[in-house]
Parts: structure tokens; sequence; C-alpha cells
């Protein structure tokens, strides 16, 4: 069994307790509290005369164990301090560079929450590189993510944290803590600083998705109802379902349902689906595309003319997907 610096040296120190108490009492025939009490004015040099006259045996003992008490008490406490002071400075230098390097992240996503659902959103922000900083006031949540996210251990209801989390330059900001009280709040604090902002939230109880909506949130999600409507789809469209996953989630068939938009400089843009051939070069199908307005177009035509700013939302393989966008 391996010990450590530390270990090794307080069971030194241990065994000079015990080698000067023994000693004492067998020498010295003294009693075992008076020998440990012996031992211990020893070791510690306090000046304490001695509890009786000793031989010139019992005085070698009192040397030895002065002579290996001091050095291990020495060690001991070198060993103390530096762990503490390593570990203190490790902590300060660590925060300050998390710290720094979330002033300099834009365009990222706020989590408010590392709770069950925070986690997985988290983890699949993550698999696809998507920028984002965790907010989360429970320590014992976050004490493993050091190398892992950037994050906060703050109260995401002040203002403070959710500037210090780069609120005035992120993309949007998720709610994900489980009280909707508090998903209110946040979302109100957020709008105040930053009206425009995209605020996903999460409803514990059902009936509460208007209550948010009213305080500003852009989306409101119940995984509760989510994850119960998911389970009877299961039930009542078996195929439908599994399909919906191949395209969803990570599958072996290497398909994918993505969405994109046309940009302003995208050779697609102005031109109808057929004129396109997006199915013929590069293997996707168009399954809807959302107008600017918001208006939502499924199936859509081979007639329908792509304009700049449609989202369009389409199924194929990953690589032909990622060739796709980069056109567009």
């Amino acid at each position: 069994m391996k010990f450590s610096r530390l270990t090794m040296a307080l069971f030194l120190f241990m065994m000079i307790l015990a080698f000067g108490t023994v000693g004492y009492h067998v020498i010295e025939d003294m009693a075992f509290f008076e020998a440990f009490y012996m031992t211990i004015i020893t070791v510690s040099t306090v000046g304490f005369s001695e509890i009786k006259q000793f031989s010139e045996a019992g005085r070698v003992i009192t040397i030895i164990v002065i002579v290996t008490g001091i050095g291990a008490g020495t060690y001991i406490l070198g060993q103390l301090t530096k762990a503490f002071v390593e570990g203190e400075l490790s902590a300060i230098f660590g925060r300050r560079k998390l710290e720094k390097n979330i002033s300099r992240i834009k365009n990222h996503w706020i989590i408010c929450g590392f709770g069950r659902i925070g986690k997985i959103i988290c983890d699949e922000l993550a698999a696809e590189g998507i920028k984002f900083v965790v907010i989360e006031l429970d320590t014992g949540k976050t004490k493993d993510l050091d190398d892992k996210y950037l994050y906060l251990n703050m109260d995401a209801r002040n203002e403070e944290t959710l500037q210090a989390a780069g609120i005035m330059t992120a993309k949007g900001i998720v709610t994900a803590v489980y009280s909707d009280a508090d998903n209110v709040f946040i979302t109100l604090t957020a709008k105040g600083l930053s009206p425009d902002i995209f605020v996903l939230s999460r409803a514990s109880e059902l009936g509460n998705e208007g209550k948010l909506l009213r305080a500003g949130a852009s989306r409101v999600m119940s995984p509760y109802q989510i994850g119960g409507s998911r389970m009877a789809q299961v039930l009542k469209r078996p195929t439908v379902m599994d399909f919906l996953d191949c395209a969803m989630m990570e599958s072996d068939l290497g398909l994918s349902m993505e969405e994109a938009v046309i940009g302003g400089h995208s050779g697609l843009a102005g031109k109808t689906l057929l004129e396109n051939n997006m199915r013929r070069d590069y293997g996707v199908i168009i399954v809807a595309i959302k107008k600017p307005t918001n208006e939502m177009i499924f199936n859509p035509m081979p007639t329908e003319k792509l304009e700049v700013g449609d989202v369009i939302v389409v199924i194929g393989e990953d690589e032909e997907l990622k060739r796709l966008n980069k056109v567009l």
C-alpha cells in the first residue's frame, strides 16, 4: 500500500510518541499517562521540567524523542502549509483564468442551472462545439467542471451575474432551474438587461407556461410534458419515432435533420427548389421552409422560391449537410 508523504510523516510522528511513551514506562517505571505526558512536552519543547529525575538511559530516550519529534513535526507543518498554499493559489489562478475566458466569449448561450436538465443541454451543446457559459449557485454541482465547461458559481437572478456571464454579447439564455418562480425572475432580469435576447425557459409545473411567456420568454418547454408525450408517441407510432430518432439523434445511418439559413451571398437565393437542384446535388430532402415572417411552409413544392433569410429544414447524410451549409 502506498502512503502519501503527509500520511507517512504522521505515521512516523505517532511512532515517535509510542516509542517515547513505552520507553519512559519501561526504563523509568512511569505510568502510561505520565509517560505519554512526558513524551508530549518533550516533543513540543514547551520547556516544562521533568516529572522525575531521569537515569542516563531515560535522558537518551529524551534526546531521541526531541530530535526525531522536531524533525517530523517540522516536516508535517511544511507539508500542510504546502498543500494549503498550493490549493489556494491553484483555486485563485484557476478562477481568474476562467473569468478571463468568460469575459472574452461572444455569441454564446447562457445556461442557468446545472441540474439534470441543464447538464443534458450542456452535453448536447458541447458535442456540437457550441459555446456556452453555465451559471449554477450550488458549488457541489460544478465541482468537476473546471476543465470541462465555463461556469460561474453565482445567483442567476442577479443582474451582476448575467452581466458577468456576458449577456450583452450572448446569443440567448436558457433558464433551466427547477423553480418556475426563479425561471420567471431570471427571464425578467435578462429582458431588463437585453430586451431583444432570446430566452428559452423551462416550466416544471403545467400551467406556468403562460406566466413565463408574459415575463418575456421567447419559448417555453416543459420537460415532463415532452417526456410523457414522447413515451405516448412511441406506443402509438413506433416507426415514426424510430425515424425521428435516426434523424435527430446520433445513429449508425449517418442521417441528420438540420436547419440552415439562406445567406445574402448564397447562390441559392432567388431560385426555386427545382432550379437549385439540392436533392440532386446534395442528396437532401427539404422538409420545411420558415420565412422571415415566421410563416412555416411544410413539404414545399418544387416551385417554391428561396429568399435571403429563409430557414430551411433538411434531412440528409452528415457529410452532404456540411457541404450544403458551406454553399448556404
